[in-house]
């Protein structure tokens, strides 16, 4: 390994980037509010495998080639913001977790990895990621495993983090109004992130 000091810094990039608010951590407050933790557990490491993959694939190249051809960042985004937008409508249609309206099973471990390798958020992070800390070894093989552990770990804690939030806030909400304002609330910050990515 190059530069040892890196590898804290590589672990305080990666959890910065994964915890900052995006159109995940909309779905995984609402998945902790509506499934609490145990049922969000598939989601959690789904998202967490999703990124761990993602930031080795990167930094092995793949992210540059991917990078490269704009046509493919399009369709990616453009499936990846379908799939969050049927999410949020999901959301902000349900009521209380016990109402006959509600979806029932939460997002499962495939979706919320799909979701991840359709992210533009999670594309930025581990390109830039590999880019700055092509340094910090001199094997790709072992840069493509820092970057996996590194974006793996962050992922599974960032997530946990939202997703004990929704769990506690579903604790204060009592009324089916209450659920239907929050449901809605969450729905449109989903909308407004895939919004965001656009522009």
């Amino acid at each position: 390994m190059k530069h040892p000091d890196l590898l804290a810094t590589l672990a305080v990039f990666a959890l910065i980037a994964t915890i900052t608010p995006g159109p995940t951590t909309a779905l995984v407050i609402a998945s902790g509010a509506r499934h609490g933790f145990k049922g969000s557990v598939p989601l959690i490491v789904g998202m967490a495998s999703g990124i761990c993959l993602l930031a080795a694939a990167s930094a092995a190249g793949l992210g540059a080639a991917v990078h490269s051809v704009p046509q493919l960042q399009v369709v990616m985004q453009g499936l990846g913001s379908a799939y969050l937008l049927w999410l949020a409508w999901m959301i902000g249609t349900s009521g209380a977790p016990r109402s006959a309206e509600s979806y029932s099973s939460p997002v499962g471990f495939l979706g919320a990895f799909l979701l991840t390798w359709l992210s533009p958020k999670a594309w930025t992070i581990v390109i830039a990621a590999a880019a700055t800390f092509a340094n910090l070894t001199s094997s790709a093989t072992s840069l493509a495993i820092l970057m996996a552990l590194a974006f793996g770990l962050a992922g599974a804690f960032s997530a946990s983090v939202w997703c004990i939030g929704g769990l506690l806030l579903s604790r204060r909400l009592t009324t089916e109004r209450q659920w239907q304002a929050v449901n809605a609330a969450l729905a449109t910050v989903l909308v407004l992130c895939i919004v965001r990515l656009w522009l």
